[in-house]
């Protein structure tokens, strides 16, 4: 994984930068000594780091402001972060980059329960609007394994989901306005309370823009009322195959739970051994499906699922009989990202999406890769929307585990493209999946995803070295290939 070349114009400016940083960002808002840079040399994919140019801690969007135009004139790359919690390398540092950090954007702006919305700053937690809400009997939906950690700007960079995503939706389906900040300092707004905006759909399209187009400063996003009744049922199944028939069963009866997850036997006992949550050890998956709405539609539809769940041989079934019971279930699933962490000294989490359909030959062809690469996989994943999960087990002091471990993951990522899915559901594409674009996407495609960045960032100096495989200068697109002195098509007239 090669990241662009550090400009060395640029390393040698690094305490006349600062200094002009310090004018903008006053106090402790510089951070420079190597020894405090080394927090913010990775972000949650840990096998990549690079210390950066310096680090930033603005506390204002005047701030942002003025430190985005700063960077623009003078040419200096900038790497926006939040909590740091990206699993696919997308606030990892340059050598010759400030990192632009929003921890310090961390307040509840305003809650508006008449309409439904509350406006935050990106620092504040996903789970922290949540708790923000609650007390008035509402909550925000999506709710990524990381929400204790993860910011709601991360959150809208990525354009994270979370076990609810399936009946409620991801970030982008939740989301009513931003305040962001692009390069040269101008500071916009798109959406705000209101349900829609005319013109195009530019708020879409900062959504899942993983920091390459702007900085947000500023979020409105839906919050919802509690649901009358939520319940969970552990459906135990024999084989992988079989849970993933259960899904495809589900959603084809016309029932959309509130969240259905799927974990294998490793992942299964790994989640237990932490938590406790009382999940059966003698199955080789289970899935969780929550039902939530009125009290006897729920009544319902867990007849409904219990029924499907026989005719697709589950052998072990449990309702959860309280709120306490139900919370145990999805403890156990929240935290068997950090369980697994018990089984093995590193893991690589991987981040694809699929079609439901083809849930039982992807796990069928990911046992076939674990036995062809010699390593452990245990899979946790959002079942009802595809969105896989695959932790790959590794040590990296084992010489070549770690590039066992990449082209593992690679081929499980090309594997979801070619049955029909995608690279990414929720992780973003960073640095991890960033060479893999070309498996989706011809170079039309790409070429005219990066004409959209260079619309915004024409010198390329947000997040450079992300998403895109190769990036072009914004002035080579378009131009004329020559080839050998002769233009194409010399009959067409030039203007």
């Amino acid at each position: 994984m090669k990241m662009p070349d550090p400009d060395q114009s640029i390393m040698a400016r690094r305490d006349e930068i600062a200094e002009a940083l310090r004018e903008i960002v006053p106090g402790e808002g510089v951070i420079l000594s190597d020894r405090e840079l080394q927090v913010y040399e990775s972000d949650g994919l840990t096998a990549y780091r690079q210390p950066p140019l310096m680090a930033i801690l603005p506390q204002t969007v005047e701030q942002v402001s003025q430190v985005l135009a700063y960077c623009h004139a003078e040419g200096i790359k900038v790497v926006p972060r939040g909590s740091g919690t990206s699993l696919s390398g997308g606030a990892l540092p340059l050598a010759d980059a400030i990192l632009l950090c929003m921890g310090k954007f961390n307040q509840i702006v305003d809650v508006d329960y008449d309409n439904r919305c509350a406006v935050v700053q990106p620092g504040v937690t996903n789970l922290g609007i949540t708790k923000a809400v609650e007390g008035r009997g509402f909550y925000y939906a999506p709710d990524p394994s990381s929400q204790i950690a993860c910011s709601i700007g991360g959150n809208v960079a990525e354009n994270a989901g979370g076990v609810h995503c399936l009946k409620y939706g991801l970030t982008t389906n939740n989301l009513l306005g931003i305040e962001m900040v692009l390069i040269d300092g101008t500071v916009l707004r798109f959406g705000g309370k209101h349900l829609d905006s005319p013109g195009y759909d530019l708020l879409g399209l900062m959504t899942g823009s993983e920091g390459l187009l702007g900085v947000v400063t500023e979020v409105t996003v839906r919050i919802l009322p509690q649901p009358e009744t939520a319940r969970a049922l552990l459906l135990g199944f024999s084989s992988s195959e079989s849970a993933g028939d259960c899904v495809a069963a589900i959603i084809s009866d016309g029932i959309i739970p509130g969240g259905m997850e799927m974990m294998d036997k490793p992942a299964i006992e790994a989640a237990e051994a932490f938590v406790k949550a009382g999940y059966p050890l003698d199955v080789e998956a289970l899935l969780i499906v929550e039902l939530d709405g009125p009290q006897a539609e729920v009544d319902y539809l867990i007849d409904q699922v219990s029924e499907i769940s026989k005719k697709c041989g589950a052998i072990t079934s449990r309702i959860s009989q309280d709120e306490e019971e139900r919370q145990l279930f999805w403890a156990g699933r929240k935290a068997a990202f950090p369980a697994v962490g018990r089984l093995t000294p590193d893991y690589y989490c991987m981040d694809g999406t699929i079609p439901r359909n083809k849930l039982p030959l992807v796990l069928k062809r990911m046992r076939e890769m674990s036995e062809h690469y010699d390593l452990r996989v245990a899979n946790v994943f959002h079942a009802g929307d595809g969105n896989l999960h695959p932790l790959i087990m590794y040590d990296a002091n084992n010489p070549g585990e770690l590039e066992k471990a990449e082209d593992f993951g690679s081929d499980i990522l090309k594997l979801c493209v070619e049955v029909g899915g995608v690279l990414t559901g929720e992780h973003g594409v960073g640095v991890e999946k960033r060479d893999l674009m070309p498996e989706m996407f011809n170079e039309i495609d790409l070429n005219q995803q990066l004409r959209v960045k260079c619309a915004f960032d024409s010198k390329a100096l947000l997040n450079p070295g992300k998403v895109f495989p190769e990036l072009h200068r914004c002035a080579e697109l378009g131009r004329m290939h020559i080839h050998k002195g002769k233009l194409p098509f010399p009959d067409i007239p030039r203007f």
